[in-house]
């Protein structure tokens, strides 16, 4: 589908959606009319039309927290936009993540503890495209991936000595320490979080 194919709605616009590439959270709603979505298009920097002040505006243009799109998708009636971005910053202009916190109907149900990785994955990934003077990652990726490897190893040991150990402070330090070089090692070899979770997925199915 192209531009052509879209819905807009009578006032020329249509909703978009923004998800963040790296978590999968919805981070906004706002709206686009078709000059925003070609500036999108040919730009990468996400683009909507303002309702309330009758003008184009860019993501981050003001705030620095600005939204480079992977992709753009219809849905499949063509009247909703998503944009699957690549976020430098907060969402919303209260400074948090995703503009979608405020609860309707009381409280949230609430979600089982998890490891969110997503954010680690994300600077681990800026960091070997940059490579910043002063980062320890920077040190880890320059060295390679046997160096990182090694540094698995070091950090496997500790946490197997920790768990015989009653102080579950120094587990977690130890724990989140492995995870760290393990995200490192998968990132300098190229191995995307997504290919872990698809295998995990397999192995839940019946």
């Amino acid at each position: 589908m192209n531009l052509d194919g879209l819905k807009f709605g009578e006032d020329g616009l249509v909703p978009v959606v923004v998800r963040d590439s790296v978590t999968g959270a919805v981070a906004m709603l706002a709206w686009a009319n078709r000059d925003a979505l070609e500036r999108t298009l040919e730009s990468r920097q996400a683009t909507f039309w303002s309702r309330s002040r009758k003008a184009i505006w860019v993501k981050g243009e003001v705030s620095g927290n600005r939204m480079e799109v992977l992709s753009v998708t219809a849905d499949c009636d063509g009247d909703a936009v998503l944009y699957e971005a690549r976020l430098s910053g907060p969402a919303c202009h209260t400074g948090r993540a995703t503009c979608f916190h405020e609860p309707l109907g009381g409280a949230p149900i609430e979600a089982p503890e998890n490891l969110d990785l997503a954010p680690l994955f994300a600077i681990l990934t800026s960091r070997r495209r940059e490579l910043p003077e002063g980062s320890y990652s920077t040190k880890l990726f320059r060295k390679g991936l046997d160096h990182i490897l090694k540094k698995v190893g070091e950090e496997a040991s500790e946490v197997i000595v920790a768990f015989k150990n009653p102080d579950d402070d120094a587990l977690a330090g130890e724990i989140a320490d492995l995870l760290y070089h393990l995200a490192a090692a998968m990132t300098e070899r190229g191995l995307s979080p997504a290919a872990v979770n698809e295998t995990l997925a397999r192995r839940r199915r019946p």
